[in-house]
């Protein structure tokens, strides 16, 4: 799978991504980029969400559902991604 489409993906709904993380630990994580399971931005920053940094193609930002934060995971250590819209 490869980076847009999993950013496809991200955008349409919340998803069960599972990946490596850099220190080797196996994680699963329920995230989303649809716009509307977004935080708003904060008061104090409105331009929180739209933080200009450079690209960094070979990761991810997305918002974690779980945590309720902004996490990130590299594209090339992700293992499996389901689908968990009807399971919310």
């Amino acid at each position: 799978m490869n980076r847009q489409e999993i950013l496809n993906k991200l955008k349409q709904g919340i998803w069960s991504v599972t990946f490596t993380k850099v220190n080797g630990e196996i994680r699963t994580m329920p995230c989303t980029l649809k716009e509307e399971l977004l935080p708003p931005a904060r008061k104090e920053d409105p331009a929180s969400q739209k933080k200009i940094r450079a690209l960094n193609e070979a990761v991810i930002v997305a918002y974690c559902m779980d945590k309720r934060e902004w996490r990130s995971f590299r594209v090339d250590n992700v293992t499996s991604m389901k689908d968990i819209n009807d399971a919310v």
